[in-house]
């Protein structure tokens, strides 16, 4: 049997890590839970995989059998989209709390759904558990669907046999994170637009208008030497003419070496701080990851998830590796004994009236609320400062368009100038 590498949380909130010989993940979440133990991370170990193709797993064809089944849906499993996700969450969360039970509610969703892949993953979720799985372990086979936040909270609505309010717990932090990234979406459609118009109108001014005008000077003016700012347009000119291959190559290459840098985390973290502090878009991106980070903390403790493994949900699921990395120095801390206030204020990341009242909401054993409303207030403050930015940059970009026609106009009329008083003389 394979030998899997495991992170689990004991009772006390410790962290602990081992190894274990089992038939599959499922057997080893099972193990762990026995011995009272909340497990986080559960890894095959590389070097056993080789001895388990080709050594047969205890339990005869049947255990084989069951092996293959969930690898096929593991690799299979189609991926939710969000909308679908948060909807299958609620309509659970309705079922189970009008007194369905889980398998129930899954196949009256099995049914209902148009949707191919959500009706694929309810009938392969419903199956697993009427072959004895915990819904968790059940949802754990389709990864790319439901992440690490997602399968702790269904796993502590599990330990807490308050599975109903868990979901509906979860429902409510889809829909707002949803709904505050829509809205940023649709802030960023007006700028994107009139970005895309500039370059066109550009690009077309370039290389159709540009060129017939620089035939007319160098016939007109006879060699004479032109204004600098014509000379400029002309240059870009002839590079978007006769260098566009090469210029469309260099900007492939730079796309290629940001997604490169993207993947290594230096290089998330340098275009995060890079993010943080740009002009008008570094105040909102700092307020929806404080906002994000402070509902997902309290949604998870309030689910009943321990501190410290709530805190690694946090750091993995952030989306900001400025915040992941303070939020590993605050996880560090409260392993050591001490609280989330102090270590937080340390990180430099948020503001006092966070830390604030983080720290009251530690003193009166009322964090998650506490969390809950920091979040509410910087959703909100993300609201005002999207419209704000909306407003500004609709004259801004008016501007810039005109800026970069007018300039290329410019540079054209100016040789037109001396044309005129050259024939006129």
């Amino acid at each position: 049997m394979p030998i899997f590498q495991y992170t689990a949380m004991d009772s006390s909130g410790k962290e602990k890590k081992g190894r274990m010989e089992a038939a599959n993940e499922q057997a080893v979440n099972s193990a762990l839970k026995e011995q009272g133990m909340f497990p986080t991370t559960i890894k095959e170990d590389a070097g056993s995989k080789k001895t388990a193709r080709t050594t047969p797993q205890a339990g005869g064809a049947q255990g084989g059998k069951k092996s293959m089944m969930n690898f096929g849906l593991s690799l299979g499993a189609p991926a939710l989209k969000t909308k679908d996700l948060t909807i299958m969450t609620r309509q659970i969360a309705i079922l189970l709390d009008a007194g369905l039970p889980l398998v129930r509610s899954l196949r009256t969703l099995e049914k209902q759904a148009k949707n191919p892949a959500m009706k694929k993953v309810m009938k392969e979720t419903a199956d697993s558990v009427e072959g004895g799985s915990t819904f968790s372990e059940a949802l754990s086979q389709h990864p790319k669907s439901f992440d690490k936040l997602y399968l702790n909270m269904i796993r502590a609505g599990e330990a807490a046999g308050a599975m109903e309010v868990i979901l509906d717990r979860l429902a409510k932090f889809m829909e707002k994170a949803a709904k505050l990234a829509a809205k940023i979406k649709s802030a960023m459609i007006y700028p994107v637009v009139v970005l895309v118009i500039a370059m066109m109108i550009t690009s077309g001014l370039m290389i159709f208008i540009v060129p017939k005008f620089e035939k007319i000077f160098s016939e007109l003016l006879e060699g004479e030497k032109l204004p600098p700012l014509t000379q400029f347009v002309i240059g870009i000119s002839n590079i978007m003419q006769k260098h566009f291959i090469e210029s469309a190559i260099v900007i492939a290459i730079l796309v290629v070496i940001y997604v490169l840098i993207g993947k290594t985390t230096k290089g998330r973290f340098a275009i995060d701080w890079v993010k943080y502090r740009a002009p008008l878009f570094g105040p909102i991106i700092s307020k929806s990851a404080i906002g994000r980070f402070s509902r997902t903390l309290g949604t998870l403790m309030s689910s009943g998830v321990p501190v410290l493994n709530a805190l690694q949900i946090v750091r993995d699921t952030a989306g900001n590796e400025i915040v992941s990395g303070g939020v590993q120095k605050v996880h560090d801390a409260v392993k050591e004994g001490e609280g989330i206030a102090g270590p937080l204020a340390a990180t430099k990341i948020f503001p006092d009236m966070v830390i604030s009242m983080i720290e009251v909401g530690e003193e009166t054993g009322k964090l998650p609320d506490m969390l809950e409303k920091i979040a509410d207030t910087y959703d909100d403050e993300v609201d005002n400062a999207v419209e704000a930015l909306t407003s500004m940059i609709e004259p801004l970009m008016i501007v810039f368009l005109a800026v970069v026609v007018g300039t290329i106009v410019i540079a054209l009329f100016m040789p037109l100038i001396a044309i005129i008083n050259k024939l006129g003389g």
